[in-house]
């Protein structure tokens, strides 16, 4: 796996990096926040630090988000609740506190790196049900033949069904995916963009509301 890791410590740095190499990964360490925004294109994962000394690891997580989907694992001294729930919000899939044994740090990279390949797989698909057309890779859906223009979270809650066609699936567990989080969710906002997304299908019966669970696509 090739690893980009945004460490400003010299110490950390090159134990990890060494680390990371004996156990057969490509690790390239960057120092600045500056060089993950431009190299993490090279990565399959990024290990980001948030104490850096040109930009906060934060604000990096913020401007990667928007140009790139490559996992991040934000690997921080930084432990307090407030930097892990925005850590979480603005996209990292998973927040280490240093110091960390490398045991758990390795099965936490390749969790990720599992998790995206699953993610990538299943958004190269195009899912039919009825005279619905969901096209997971270009976030398109028809309706009988024409195209429906869905918001992001409506089209979110769709593919998330969609990849479970014909089960049910838990409210949690939409929150979860969509949201990033079931807990932090608001549950009110679910049941809104469920009737605003059955509004636009047009086909009553297709999504079904399993009472006191969640939702079910299909026939």
């Amino acid at each position: 796996m090739r690893v980009l890791l945004v460490e400003d410590d010299d110490g950390v740095g090159d134990a990890l990096t060494e680390a990371l190499a004996a156990r057969g990964h490509v690790p390239t360490r960057v120092r600045r926040g500056a060089d993950a925004l431009t190299r993490h294109h090279e990565a399959d994962l990024v290990l980001l630090d948030l104490g850096l000394p040109d930009t906060d690891g934060l604000e990096v997580l913020r401007m990667l988000r928007k140009v790139a989907d490559v996992p991040v694992l934000v690997l921080t001294a930084r432990g307090d609740e407030r930097s892990v729930v925005r850590g979480l919000r603005l996209g990292a899939d998973d927040y280490v506190v240093k110091p960390v044994r490398l045991a758990e740090l390795l099965a936490r990279m390749d969790t990720i790196t599992h998790r995206a390949a699953r993610s990538a797989a299943a958004l190269t698909n195009v899912v039919r049900v009825s005279d619905v057309e969901i096209d997971m890779s270009a976030r398109r859906v028809r309706v009988g033949g024409e195209e429906t223009s869905l918001t992001t979270k409506e089209f979110e809650l769709l593919a998330v069904l969609a990849r479970r066609l014909g089960t049910a699936v838990s409210r949690q567990q939409l929150m979860d995916e969509v949201w990033g989080d079931a807990y932090l969710a608001i549950s009110r906002s679910l049941d809104v963009h469920m009737t605003q997304l059955r509004g636009k299908l047009k086909r009553p019966g297709l999504l079904t509301t399993i009472r006191g669970f969640g939702y079910r696509l299909g026939e």
